[in-house]
């Protein structure tokens, strides 16, 4: 019955990170085609909407770690957050103005805010810390499948319906996450590991800010630096490559857009799976490393063509560069934060850190497209890729305290 129970919560986990896929990463470049094809948005407005909805997100990510530390309801919390981003996402249609725009964009990613940190504490409490490193793999897996499964819905239906239909779909996503979260057993969750709490290392029961633990965490403190410039370089360049797309073709826009998306999550499904089974044997660093160096490189590629053929084929490197990441982040914050308590308060506090850096990237991304073109912003965006490769090179440690700390001891 116990192993029927666990096969159970390891297949709902998969269904939640599948569904939640496209509404945990927004709507993004869709939401960039809509507004420059049906309302004729400049880039630079667009940018500023996006990154409005960016610094919401940023606001509350500190705190929905706090939450989720806190909050023995984290199933209650993921289908409330969901309800929300769907409600935006049915409205969105329906109105045109800056103001409501930003709003609705600003209200869904509030509410995805608490996404990250609560699948990350819900995994943690039902596999313990040994098993951790391939349930998170295992998580970035099934995510990385739905979006790609969402991406090819969206440019399909796109091209017959226009762009719009991209919102409905990403509403239906929500609400089946809502089912999944649901069949979740909640006797299955331990609380106190789920917060990496460890009676034997911490006597402390206060729950610091953000701000605190991180300031007093200098490796904690190194990667959220390198986090944020890495986001500060990552987030504009597929928007960027959607306008472009675009200006070439409008009917085609959306659809290739899915095709770069799609690209890239196939790709990200057995680099997150990698992962999992090998950061606990290689170590995070060479792992990290890798991912922070082809960032620069991809930067550098789409300014070497216009043809949408090549700028799919160069969005395939960015399933390298964000697999490895997404895997890589929890388990790097469970490292640094382990019997502390405190680890998805230091989640949401990174979250916070690197979201300010992709909140600002669609901004920078967009004026300097303004003053100078696609390519400088490209070139731009690579150079601050170059600079969080070099941090990360030089300053951050490796966080593996046991590199034969590799074996799993759940199914799921």
């Amino acid at each position: 019955m116990a192993r029927h129970s666990d096969l159970r919560n390891a297949l709902s986990l998969d269904s939640l990170n599948f569904f939640l896929a496209d509404v945990r990463d927004g709507l993004g470049p869709y939401l960039a085609i809509y507004l420059l094809a049906v309302h004729q948005w400049d880039p630079a407005s667009i940018g500023v909407v996006m990154t409005l909805a960016g610094i919401a997100a940023l606001l509350t990510q500190g705190p929905a770690g706090a939450l989720i530390d806190r909050t023995r309801s984290k199933r209650a919390v993921i289908a409330l957050a969901a309800v929300v981003v769907t409600g935006s996402c049915l409205l969105l249609p329906f109105v045109s103005s800056f103001s409501l725009v930003a709003l609705t964009q600003a209200a869904s990613a509030v509410a995805a805010s608490v996404f990250a940190p609560a699948i990350s504490a819900i995994s943690l409490g039902i596999t313990g810390p040994r098993a951790f490193t391939r349930r998170t793999g295992r998580n970035e897996t099934f995510n990385h499948a739905g979006n790609a499964v969402a991406a090819l819905l969206a440019g399909g239906l796109a091209y017959l319906f226009g762009p719009v239909v991209v919102f409905y779909l990403m509403a239906f996503m929500a609400l089946a996450s809502i089912v999944a979260i649901s069949c979740v057993s909640a006797q299955a969750i331990d609380h106190d590991v789920a917060r990496g709490f460890d009676p034997a290392h911490h006597t402390d029961h206060e729950q610091p800010s953000g701000i605190r633990v991180l300031l007093a965490n200098r490796p904690l403190l190194l990667f959220a630096i390198c986090c944020a410039l890495f986001h500060l370089a990552n987030a504009a360049m597929l928007p960027l490559v959607s306008q472009k797309l675009s200006r070439i073709n409008l009917q085609m826009a959306t659809p290739l857009t899915s095709a770069c998306i799609v690209a890239a999550q196939l790709v990200m499904v057995p680099i997150a799976w990698l992962v999992g089974l090998k950061a606990d044997i290689w170590g995070r660093k060479p792992l990290l490393m890798a991912g922070f160096m082809i960032l620069p490189l991809r930067g550098v590629l789409y300014t070497l063509s216009s043809d949408p053929y090549w700028l799919v084929a160069v969005q395939l490197l960015d399933g390298v560069g964000a697999g490895i990441f997404g895997a890589l982040f929890p388990v790097i914050v469970k490292d640094l934060t382990q019997g502390t308590g405190r680890f998805n308060v230091s989640l949401g506090a990174l979250s916070t850190v690197f979201g300010l850096g992709a909140a600002l990237s669609n901004s920078l991304a967009g004026f300097v497209v303004q003053q100078a073109g696609y390519n400088a912003a490209f070139l731009t965006l690579a150079g601050v890729a170059a600079l969080a490769l070099a941090l990360l090179w030089l300053a951050m440690p490796e966080t593996l305290a046991k590199p034969s700390f590799a074996r799993h001891t759940t199914v799921a």
